[in-house]
């Protein structure tokens, strides 16, 4: 039991170390075309785990409520949302269109980035953390294969988003090795996140519809407020459209027939 939770708690973050690696292999910046794919799809994975496996286990988990089932995952949902929203407020970050937000501080533009993309990670590790305590705790409907098909899928839509930290470190002028390093450094986030949900969600089991919920919020706010703005600046994007579409349809087909 405690192996397979360890596993499921490092596959995410396995995800964005061999994204990252990327940095060995591609050369120069990558093509705005090949950003906005990735960053579609890992949007679309996000949105297709968030209803999945977040949601849907909370409303199953609070159904002995009756009519009021709804109370602790809509609460949950709007809190998870909020924190994010507090988190993009007191991190200084920039996005990858060049966009700066939280408090202003003299910080490089490489570490902005580095910033953002750890801020990205938070939500990812919340949600493999309560799926794994509702497996634990044996609520909500939540199997072994459900939590380890959600830790496939965060591993999957983080193999883009590690090499889209690394890319453009690399082409700040940051050696291969170093880039690459930020890029892991940016998604050991995850595991923490994890491990402190699962802890806390472990020790408050009734919680669990709420957390669930609270870590689907979480997403859908990195979602709307940071992926999708990115895949399609500069315009209409149908390769971003494609792409989430794509995404979204790998990890229902993941999450329902195999989990």
């Amino acid at each position: 039991m405690t192996g397979a939770i360890f596993q499921g708690l490092l596959i995410p973050f396995l995800g964005t170390v061999l994204g990252a690696a990327m940095v060995f292999l591609l050369k120069g910046r990558m093509s705005r075309t090949l950003q906005r794919i990735l960053t579609g799809s890992a949007a679309g994975v996000m949105t297709a785990a968030s209803f999945w496996s977040l949601l849907q286990p909370a409303l199953e988990g609070s159904a002995h409520m009756g009519r009021l089932a709804f109370i602790p995952v809509a609460s949950g949902f709007l809190t998870g949302s909020l924190f994010l929203l507090l988190l993009d407020s007191i991190t200084p970050h920039m996005h990858l269109d060049t966009r700066s937000e939280g408090p202003r501080m003299r910080l490089k533009r490489t570490t902005k980035l580095f910033l953002a993309v750890t801020l990205h990670n938070v939500p990812e590790g919340l949600a493999v953390g309560v799926v794994f305590a509702g497996w634990l705790t044996g609520q909500s409907g939540v199997t072994l294969s459900g939590a380890m098909i959600l830790s496939l899928g965060i591993a999957l839509q983080n193999f883009p988003e590690g090499a889209i930290v690394s890319m453009p470190l690399r082409s700040a002028g940051m050696s291969r090795m170093r880039t690459f390093m930020y890029g892991v450094l940016s998604g050991a986030v995850e595991p923490l996140a994890a491990g402190l949900a699962l802890a806390a969600t472990g020790a408050a089991a009734a919680a669990l519809p709420f957390m669930l919920a609270f870590a689907a919020g979480a997403m859908i706010y990195v979602v709307v407020e940071e992926l999708i703005p990115e895949m399609s600046e500069g315009g209409h994007s149908n390769a971003g459209t494609i792409s989430f579409a794509l995404g979204f349809v790998l990890m229902m087909i993941l999450d329902t027939a195999l989990g």
